[in-house]
C-alpha cells in the first residue's frame, strides 16, 4: 500500500483509524484535539492527500492513523485486511451540516468488511459540525443517522455489531468528550482505574476526578460518577491554566532564595470568573501541582502523575457561606469564625487527599509497568 503505514500486529500501540468522506473534518479533529490548534486556525488547512499517522505515548501508546477520503481502500493494490485487522477503533466523521446518505452508505461497506477481518473492532461515529446546528436539528440529525446506518447494516445481516455515536464540534469540548470514550475502549486496565478512582473519591472528599493527558485534554479515565459536561470543561481549563502560570513563576533560586515555594496569584476575569482566590502553583522536579479556590466555594485540585498524565479533581465546600474574598462588616461574629472552621476543613481536606493521591499515583505505576510485562 503505497505511503501508508500499516500498523504491525507486534506493535504496542492502540490504533485508531480516521475515516470519512472529503471534507468532513477528519484533519481539523486531528489539529485541534492531538496539536492544540486554534478552532479557528483549520479553515486554512489543505485537504489531505495521502495517509497520515502519529503517535502518542499517554498511558497507552496511542496511534491515530488518517485516511483521505477521496481515496478507495478497498481495490486490489491496498492490503485493507492487513489495515483493519490490526485496528482497536474504527473512528467515521460524518458531516451533519452536509448530505449524508453517501457518507452511510460508504461507512456501512467500512464496517461490513471490517469485522469480518477483525470481529473485536471499535466502531465509533462522530456525527460531526453540530455547532452550526440548533438543538432540536442536533437531535433529529442523531436520531435519523442511527436509525438508517441500523437499517443498513440489518440489510447486510450485521444487525449484532455494536456502534456508538457522538455529537461533536472542534468548537467546544465536545470532540474531546467523544475522543475520551473511544481512549477508554482501548485500555485494558479501566475498570481498575476506575476502580482506584472510585476509591479515591470515597476516602478523599472529592465529588469528582479525571485523569487526564495533559497534551490533549482527554481524560483516559474517571470515577464511576456521571461526567457533566461543565465539570470537565473547568478541569481540562485548570490544566492550561495551572501550566501557563506555573511557565510564569519559574523559581529563580538566586534571586528568590527567601520567597516561598507556593505562589499566590490573583485571578482576573479572564478566566470566566471561575478562579476569585489564590492560585496555588508548586513545580518540584518537574511534577507540577495546582490548587485553585473558585468563587463558589469549591476547590480544583491538579497533580501531575506519569507520562504526561494529571490528575484533576474537583472539591465541593458544601458549608460554604459567602463567595466574597473579603470580610463583610455585616457578618456576624458567629460566621466569621464558621468561615475560619470552613478553611481549616478544607485544609485538612488537602492534606488529606495529597497523601491519597500519592498512593494512587504509586498504585499507577505499577499498573503501568505491569501493562508493559503483559505486553
Amino acid at each position: 500500500m503505497e505511503g501508508m503505514i500499516i500498523p504491525n500486529s507486534k506493535d504496542q500501540h492502540a490504533t485508531i483509524l480516521l475515516m470519512g468522506l472529503r471534507r468532513g473534518g477528519k484533519s481539523s479533529i486531528c489539529k485541534v484535539v492531538f496539536h492544540n490548534m486554534q478552532p479557528l486556525d483549520t479553515l486554512y488547512l489543505e485537504s489531505t492527500s495521502k495517509p497520515t499517522t502519529e503517535q502518542f505515548s499517554s498511558l497507552i501508546n496511542l496511534s491515530v492513523m488518517e485516511l483521505p477520503g477521496q481515496l478507495n481502500y478497498f481495490e486490489p493494490n491496498y492490503d485493507s485486511e492487513r489495515l483493519f485487522s490490526n485496528i482497536g477503533a474504527l473512528v467515521y466523521v460524518i458531516d451533519s451540516q452536509d448530505e449524508y446518505l453517501n457518507a452511510l452508505t460508504n461507512l456501512s461497506m467500512i464496517i461490513e468488511f471490517a469485522v469480518k477481518v477483525n470481529p473485536k473492532i471499535q466502531i465509533e461515529v462522530l456525527i460531526h459540525k453540530v455547532d452550526g446546528l440548533s438543538e432540536d436539528y442536533k437531535i433529529d440529525a442523531q436520531r435519523d443517522i442511527m436509525q438508517r446506518c441500523g437499517d443498513e447494516l440489518l440489510d447486510l445481516g450485521l444487525e449484532g455489531v455494536q456502534v456508538s455515536f457522538y455529537l461533536t464540534s472542534i468548537f467546544d469540548h465536545s470532540i474531546y468528550e467523544a475522543f475520551s470514550r473511544i481512549v477508554q475502549k482501548l485500555i485494558p486496565e479501566l475498570p481498575s482505574l476506575e476502580n482506584m478512582l472510585d476509591n479515591l473519591v470515597s476516602h478523599s472528599s472529592i465529588d469528582k476526578v479525571f485523569l487526564f493527558d495533559i497534551n490533549s485534554k482527554i481524560y483516559v479515565a474517571t470515577d464511576s460518577g456521571p461526567v457533566d459536561i461543565q465539570t470537565y470543561e473547568v478541569c481540562a481549563e485548570f490544566i492550561d491554566i495551572s501550566i501557563d502560570l506555573d511557565d510564569l513563576y519559574i523559581e529563580n533560586e538566586e534571586n528568590n532564595n527567601n520567597n516561598n515555594n507556593n505562589n499566590n496569584i490573583n485571578n482576573n476575569s479572564n478566566n470566566n470568573n471561575l478562579l476569585n482566590n489564590a492560585q496555588n502553583i508548586t513545580s518540584k522536579s518537574k511534577e507540577l501541582k495546582s490548587i485553585s479556590h473558585l468563587s463558589n466555594g469549591s476547590v480544583l485540585y491538579l497533580k501531575q502523575m506519569i507520562r504526561g498524565l494529571a490528575l484533576v479533581a474537583l472539591i465541593r465546600n458544601e458549608n460554604q457561606i459567602s463567595t466574597s474574598n473579603n470580610t463583610n462588616i455585616n457578618e456576624t461574629f458567629n460566621e466569621i469564625l464558621l468561615k475560619r472552621s470552613n478553611n481549616d476543613e478544607i485544609e485538612k481536606s488537602l492534606t488529606i487527599i495529597d497523601y491519597n493521591v500519592d498512593l494512587f499515583k504509586d498504585s499507577l505505576m505499577k499498573i503501568w509497568k505491569t501493562s508493559k510485562l503483559i505486553k
